[in-house]
């Protein structure tokens, strides 16, 4: 099973459900599973272009005759929305073997503990603002077993899925933006300084970031030489997610606002803009 696509796969063994056949294969495997942990258990935070790599834990215990060669049968992890029987949505994980390491053994069984990586690429697998939310984690035990010597006439090839499912789970959100611009600048010491910026996240059903309206954001500044910001005020976000207060200039320092992040769109904190006072 060489790039196994493990979604493809348990799709394709899902959409024959209808067809009469047992609960479950006479050759399931016995595995158990421990719980998943996915990103070192923080949220996933996805653009709109670059590829994000997300690493995942695990442990399972397995029969110790049943060897898991990622040729001929395969052991991953995927993401799911919805039900696994009917996902709105799924991610898999690499179709590289991950690395495991023996932990435990009796005289019938083999417990690993393993590492391996998730891929989340927002141009071909996120498709909509539904996406951002808490999935669940699934193990995927593939098998396949291939006939093709046609001497006899004959070929065959068959594909076995088994899944164990609500193994843990992962919050997928929306990456942000924000800007900040400090206007005018140098500004005479008492005069009226302006701070715009533009608070956006990243819509994947369109494939770009747009304005984040009616968001509390905070306006934070720090002083030439000190060692850190301090709150100023807070405003909310426009139309378009825009962003524009005022202050009194009293000293140089950089300006830069904060937004705290809701359950859809990950923190964000603008890079800083440095402010001459005369």
């Amino acid at each position: 099973m060489r790039k196994l696509a493990i979604g493809a796969a348990v799709s394709g063994a899902l959409a024959l459900t209808g067809l009469a056949a047992p609960a479950a294969l006479a050759d399931s495997p016995d595995l158990a599973f421990g719980a998943v942990t996915v990103n070192n258990d923080k949220s996933i935070v996805v653009g709109t272009n670059a590829t994000v790599t997300v690493p995942v834990t695990y442990s399972f215990t397995r029969p110790s005759d049943l060897v898991i060669d990622y040729k001929n049968n395969f052991l991953g992890v995927i993401l799911y929305r919805g039900s696994l029987a009917d996902p709105a949505n799924a991610l898999e994980s690499s179709s590289n073997a991950p690395t495991c390491t023996t932990t435990a053994t009796t005289e019938t069984t083999v417990t690993e503990s393993c590492r391996t990586t998730l891929t989340v690429d927002p141009r071909e697998q996120l498709h909509s603002a539904a996406d951002a939310t808490a999935w669940k984690a699934a193990a995927v035990y593939v098998r396949s077993y291939m006939d093709m010597d046609d001497s006899d006439g004959h070929i065959s090839f068959e594909t076995g899925v088994d899944a164990w499912v609500n193994l843990g789970t992962a919050k997928l959100q929306r990456k942000a933006g924000l800007g900040t611009n400090a206007t005018p600048e140098p500004v005479v010491k008492g005069k009226t300084l302006t701070v715009k910026g533009k608070l956006t996240r990243a819509d994947w059903a369109k494939g770009t970031f747009t304005g984040y309206k009616d968001q509390k954001v905070i306006l934070q500044f720090k002083a030439k030489g000190a060692a850190s910001y301090t709150d100023v005020k807070t405003i909310t976000s426009g139309t378009g997610g825009a962003l524009s207060t005022t202050v009194k200039a009293t000293k140089d320092g950089s300006y830069r606002y904060k937004f705290a992040g809701t359950s859809t769109t990950a923190a964000k904190t603008s890079a800083a803009d440095y402010v001459d006072v005369k």
